[in-house]
């Protein structure tokens, strides 16, 4: 499995986020009808996601809190989606998100499909990453009629925590489930 482009794209997520933050001040609220535009239409995007570790908390976003969008790897091999969505404040007042890179392997025999999966605390540089595929499992993949261009769902759960790239801290997303955009580019 080639999973350099995964690595890279979160890389770059990370490196562009980390130079839009250093750029313009942080808002004080994301524009909601921005995000909307972003993900899926008429309230049908959503990520429900329970996480223990360096953030302990059980996620329930919708719609008008979320950004998402997702593509099929450049080799055909599996597909590339990010989900993003509020976390609570910092201690100083700075507004947090969370975005949440899964790279799922579509290439792979049976229900079960191997997941890696990056998180990334945007606003505090925090990235974590189970460096590849045999820690997280998609056991439910579903696309809508429209295949490309359309809706996609995903359920799944990961038996092993995502690490920092030091590997000081420690990330499990136990469970995680959504709703988003499957796009051709």
């Amino acid at each position: 499995m080639h999973r350099a482009p995964l690595y890279l794209f979160a890389w770059m997520t990370v490196l562009l986020c980390s130079a839009a933050s250093a750029q313009a001040p942080a808002p004080t609220a994301a524009p909601k009808a921005s995000a909307v535009g972003q993900c899926l239409p008429a309230q049908a995007a959503f990520l429900v996601a329970t996480l223990r570790g360096a953030v302990n908390t059980n996620l329930n976003w919708h719609s008008d809190e979320l950004q998402c969008d997702g593509s099929i790897r450049p080799d055909g091999t599996g597909l590339r989606i990010s989900v993003a969505g509020p976390l609570p404040a910092a201690a100083d007042g700075t507004p947090r998100r969370l975005r949440f890179v899964f790279g799922i392997d579509t290439a792979a025999n049976g229900p079960a499909l191997p997941t890696n999966l990056t998180v990334i605390i945007e606003g505090e540089g925090l990235l974590f990453a189970t460096r590849g595929d045999a820690r997280c499992t998609t056991d439910r993949l579903q696309r809508d009629a429209g295949g490309i261009n359309g809706r996609l769902e995903v359920r799944g759960f990961c038996t092993g925590p995502a690490l920092t790239l030091d590997g000081n801290q420690r990330l499990l997303v136990s469970t995680f489930d959504f709703s988003a955009r499957l796009s051709q580019e």
